[in-house]
């Protein structure tokens, strides 16, 4: 069992917070380039589209295979996008590197397969719980990858920086490999209400529960309003007169913050309804928003900010993935993630690239963000009133 959480948590860890790091790269990059800004976030914003195309399929491959194969493909996909990014001197080579590849190894090393590799090592009166520590440990990656890349940055620009993160990807390795040891389990069906299950008999349950639906579209707001944080976050403070160095503190800020607010959030997903804390997370999210970009940044505004957001982070994937868990079961949790995830990085893509069309369009990011919080408020109050009972088959073996 702990090898399975500790591999996840290290693979999480560094997976995320190189992924979540990325927005420090856009000016360097583009400087140097001559690429547009829209250039550079089309590239995040693919990645993020392909992640959600892709992490489906792996899915339904671990759900059938194990996870031990896809997380160390994904490692090297990894590695492969970073080093094609560092070749880029146009956009086809940014956007196969930054964008496709590194989308692919997101769908394989993430929080999907992590989350339900490690649910099935656990029992379920702690699985809530235990979801939030993992998810809590992962989160710690951008704590670790931001502060490393604005130092490189700054001292041997950006190519010494996506070295540093390839570097990092041969640590990853180990947590590749040990997050696999739940294939031992991960490939049966659990429990007697699983046995003889198919993908296709899930697939219909889920099409026909209203409450899953609504959640895998109210995922679109996380997406949407994350993606467009840590994609604009930088350019938007160094736009406002603010040092480079704030960007890499507030993007490593979120990191420390959100290790708490996933094991707080977990816990708390034990205790109350997951639905309704879902709901609140986006809720609250969009009036700190409000609250931030009203003004003009500060670092101590700055910092409050991306504790606050940090403390409501990844929490919503322990919520989730216990919501999945709870009416479908474990036996296609990772396929039916997946699914719910598309959602998810549908809102990504126009986060990431949506928010530097508006700013090259208008000269700043005012619409984006009133965007993000009128859409994010609509995803909170759908979300509190999910309706989350169990599928039949589920309700009849309580």
């Amino acid at each position: 069992m702990y090898s399975v959480l500790i591999g996840g948590s290290l693979m999480l860890t560094l997976s995320m917070g190189m992924r979540q790091s990325f927005g420090l790269f856009v000016l360097p990059i583009t400087r140097d380039t001559g690429m547009s800004m829209a250039d550079f976030t089309l590239a995040l914003a693919l990645q993020n589209i392909v992640w959600g195309l892709v992490q489906p399929l792996t899915g339904a491959i671990a759900d059938k295979y194990g996870v031990r194969s896809i997380t160390l493909a994904g490692t090297v996909l990894f590695a492969a996008g970073l080093v094609l990014t560092m070749m880029a001197s146009g956009p086809l080579l940014l956007h196969l590197g930054m964008g496709v590849c590194i989308g692919i190894a997101m769908a394989c090393v993430s929080l999907s397969l992590a989350l339900s590799a490690s649910a099935r090592v656990v029992a379920p009166a702690k699985r809530s719980m235990t979801l939030g520590a993992v998810s809590a440990a992962g989160s710690i990656g951008s704590f670790l990858a931001a502060p490393l890349a604005q130092g490189l940055l700054v001292n041997y620009g950006w190519h010494v920086a996506m070295t540093g993160f390839i570097v990092l990807c041969v640590v990853m390795l180990p947590g590749a490999w040990y997050v696999g040891a739940a294939d031992a389990g991960g490939a049966r069906p659990v429990g007697d209400r699983e046995a003889g299950l198919s993908l296709k008999a899930v697939l219909r349950e889920a099409t026909e529960h209203t409450g899953y639906i609504t959640m895998a579209i109210a995922f679109f707001v996380c997406g949407l309003q994350l993606v467009f944080i840590t994609t604009h976050l930088p350019v938007y403070l160094q736009l406002c007169g603010q040092s480079p160095g704030l960007s890499a503190t507030a993007l490593a800020t979120i990191g420390g913050f959100n290790a708490i607010g996933c094991y707080v959030l977990g816990w708390m997903g034990g205790r109350w309804p997951k639905q309704q804390l879902l709901g609140l997370v986006y809720i609250l999210r969009s009036l700190i928003i409000v609250a931030y970009f009203s003004f003009d940044p500060t670092p101590t505004t700055t910092l409050i900010f991306a504790a606050a957001m940090g403390m409501l982070w990844l929490g919503v994937a322990p919520l989730v993935s216990g919501l999945i868990a709870h009416i479908f079961g474990l036996r296609y949790m990772a396929t039916l993630s997946g699914i719910a995830f598309f959602s998810h990085q549908v809102g990504s893509f126009l986060g990431a690239w949506g928010g530097g069309l508006l700013f090259d369009k208008l000269g700043n990011y005012d619409l984006a963000w009133k965007i993000g919080v009128a859409i994010g408020l609509g995803a909170g109050i759908a979300q509190v009133f999910m309706q989350t009972r169990p599928t039949p088959r589920m309700a009849m073996a309580v």
